[in-house]
């Protein structure tokens, strides 16, 4: 496993590790040695000792610039990360070494690469015993993005009244730069595709797909949700927020986080924080500082200062704020908790549509836009909090209240919570023995066992 150095990219990558170990393979999972401890100390829905049976390599990290996060910048897209994203191809040396050290002892090496570490394929293609696949850590649609609006795959998407999202403001043009020196750095030499996501989902986008160019020929694996659909043990003490929300009844309260690397700005974090008090509804917000690139973070006091005065006092007994990491999988399986405003991230849809809760879609960057139309307009489990086309503006309090009510108080909700409990009853279903995405990944394991 060679993983992207960013949060999302790497809890995939381990879920998919701890995975693949259960089924009696030997997993390998290489990554700087920051990142592998903080994928480690994050892990959910699986007990701490089942870490014991993969095999980490904790690559040396590279000197690289390390600027905080900026929450008040122009750019939504984490330009804090981009020199550990640059850095993290002076990892290829380490990864040839390492595949050097297994190919003297092992009869076949499969590799399985974020599709940002793209050197990982060329790597392994030295090697007459190694075979490579790419991992997609977002929606296989999200590539349908850079087909367009016209031709056949606008025509796809036109049959469901759906359009893509203006790239603009997705992602900066040094991070496109790297997508595109990855893109060709991996071409033909790698065997197949593992997706995290199932054919439930987006069946008819991987059909479509298998019919491009850069995918023929090339195996794909519909094996998501990589998440644990029932959470074990992980032999931890319980969170406080799991406690408090014990005490709140049925689906009443609305989880609220953001992601791992993409801050509100001081402005917004006030207005979404009016807006929480007017809605009248409990909730749990997740209010920390993004990542930083070298693993570290400042997480006490982050916006604190930028509460409405009487925040705290006021919403004694119905909403908590978590300064810290939140155990995300256990808050949305929770009875307690009733929808999720979400940046959408691809990990955090997936965890929200296996727990079968609605989305109060706000979209940061990256594949996030697309995804908020894939669960919104696509799926219908969730609504729009902020359109993309005023991602550039400040989102009003009154605004963010109607959202929530949206999906929490009017009748809409109702319809918008059953699809949504629905798709994640068919999803597990799908994960469970004999569904689509386990025989899927008995396919993949099957494979690349072969004799």
């Amino acid at each position: 496993m060679v993983p992207f150095p960013a949060q999302g990219h790497l809890n995939q990558l381990l879920h998919l590790a701890l995975t693949l170990s259960a089924h009696g393979l030997t997993v390998h999972y290489a990554a700087f040695e920051p990142h592998i401890q903080q994928a480690k100390s994050r892990l959910q829905g699986r007990p701490k000792s089942a870490l014991d049976n993969l095999h980490f390599h904790k690559l040396p990290m590279p000197s690289f610039s390390c600027p905080p996060p900026d929450p008040n910048s122009t750019v939504s897209f984490p330009t804090h990360l981009q020199p550990l994203f640059e850095a993290s191809e002076l990892a290829k040396p380490h990864i040839a070494s390492l595949l050097h050290s297994l190919s003297a002892t092992s009869r076949r090496i499969v590799v399985i690469f974020d599709r940002f570490v793209s050197f990982a394929a060329r790597e392994a293609a030295a090697f007459p015993n190694a075979e490579s696949y790419c991992f997609q850590c977002v929606p296989i649609s999200q590539d349908l993005v850079f087909l367009g609006n016209v031709g056949p795959a606008g025509d796809l998407l036109q049959s469901h009244g759906l359009s893509i999202p203006s790239l603009d403001g997705c992602i900066t043009e040094d991070f496109l730069a790297l997508v595109i020196r990855h893109y060709k750095m991996s071409g033909i030499k790698y065997s197949g595709i593992l997706l995290n996501t199932c054919r439930l989902i987006e069946g008819e986008f991987i059909e479509f797909l298998a019919q491009q160019p850069d995918f023929i020929g090339k195996r794909n694996f519909a094996i998501g949700p990589l998440n644990p659909t029932t959470s074990e043990t992980t032999n931890g003490q319980r969170h406080w927020s799991l406690e408090w929300l014990d005490n709140q009844p049925s689906q009443s309260v609305l989880y609220i986080s953001f992601g791992s690397i993409t801050s509100l700005s001081d402005k917004q974090t006030e207005q979404l924080a009016i807006g929480l008090l007017k809605s009248g509804q409990r909730f749990i917000w997740v209010l920390r500082e993004a990542d930083r690139a070298d693993g570290s973070s400042e997480k006490k006091n982050y916006q604190h200062n930028n509460l409405p005065s009487g925040f705290m006092e006021n919403i004694e007994g119905r909403g908590i704020v978590i300064r810290d990491w939140a155990p995300q999988l256990e808050i949305l399986a929770h009875k307690a908790t009733g929808a999720f405003m979400s940046h959408c991230g691809w990990n955090s849809c997936m965890e929200s549509i296996s727990k079968g809760l609605p989305i109060l879609a706000w979209p940061m960057h990256s594949d996030q836009p697309w995804n908020a139309v894939l669960v919104c307009d696509y799926l219908k489990v969730g609504v729009i909090v902020r359109d993309w086309d005023s991602r550039k503006e400040i989102l009003l309090a009154g605004k963010i209240e109607e959202a929530i009510k949206k999906v929490m108080v009017y009748d809409s909700g109702k319809e918008i919570k059953l699809r949504a409990k629905k798709l994640g009853e068919d999803v597990m279903q799908a994960a469970a023995d004999g569904g689509s995405s386990n025989i899927e990944l008995l396919s993949f394991v099957a494979h690349i066992t072969r004799p």
